[in-house]
């Protein structure tokens, strides 16, 4: 007999966004995977389900954790995995060991629920068609100011996690990299009794911060980069200009202005030869 690992999406605050799919699993299962047991035991106490074997799999132990999942799923048993909110393996606990049993090849199974991430960008009013998931940016150091201008220069929506002692800063951060006019929306305890959805630009974002007290688990979900504006030919011959006055050869002036203006050095040099 073939087991399973079965990745189960509980509520982000709302207990009513259980799905009836997601009791009916975690109530066939032989053992959870949860972050914290007695969060995990609350929840399935709520809905009536009597709780089975519970590994703790958090940050420190999932590592550790792999080996007796595996061993388990050898054994047929179905292995059900949560966290403490939304999809397990996003900016949570589960990656690895889904890794594990997929290439041990187990089945593994989903079922899908509630995402912060998702419920804050649908919620946020920016384009929805393309974007990126960056999870929480990287505290300190050369990291953080590479993703931060990886961000800035993405041109699809972004989607960040921040905790509120950190926002003010990464909203600071963002400003400098982003502009202040880039358009960003703040959601905050999603789902919950004080559930709020804020949008304005970085600059108005940051104001706002230092003005009220940031609470509760932060979805940012910051506009993407503007399209880069496309020399005419008006601009690329007022360049040559200045590259020829300059006493650059046409060879040379071409191929700096193309790479100025991020044109085409075919399109610059037809410019050039025309007059």
């Amino acid at each position: 007999m073939s087991g399973a690992l079965v990745l189960v999406a509980t509520p982000i605050g709302n207990l009513g966004d259980l799905s009836p799919r997601a009791v009916e699993e975690l109530g066939r299962a032989e053992a959870v995977a949860c972050e914290d047991t007695r969060r995990t035991g609350r929840l399935l106490a709520h809905v009536g389900v009597r709780a089975p074997v519970l590994l703790v799999v958090n940050d420190h132990t999932e590592a550790g954790a792999v080996a007796d999942v595996l061993a388990r799923l050898d054994r047929g048993e179905r292995v059900a995995v949560v966290t403490d909110a939304g999809m397990p393996g996003i900016s949570d606990p589960g990656e690895r060991l889904v890794a594990a049993a997929a290439a041990a090849g187990h089945t593994v199974e989903v079922v899908p629920g509630p995402s912060a991430a998702i419920a804050g960008l649908v919620a946020s009013g920016l384009p929805t068609g393309r974007f990126t998931f960056e999870g929480f940016l990287p505290r300190k150091g050369s990291g953080r100011t590479e993703r931060l201008a990886a961000v800035a220069a993405q041109p699809c929506t972004v989607v960040l996690y921040e905790a509120p002692h950190r926002l003010a800063r990464t909203l600071a951060d963002l400003e400098a990299a982003c502009g202040p006019t880039r358009r960003v929306a703040l959601a905050r305890e999603l789902t919950k009794l004080h559930e709020e959805l804020w949008r304005g630009s970085l600059a108005e974002a940051v104001a706002r911060c230092a003005e009220v007290e940031p609470r509760g688990e932060y979805v940012v979900v910051l506009d993407g980069a503007p399209a880069p504006e496309v020399a005419d030919d008006d601009a690329i011959r007022a360049a040559l200009e200045v590259e020829k006055g300059g006493g650059a050869t046409t060879r040379d002036a071409v191929s700096n202005v193309a790479a100025a203006l991020g044109v085409p050095r075919r399109r610059v040099y037809d410019i050039a030869v025309s007059g």
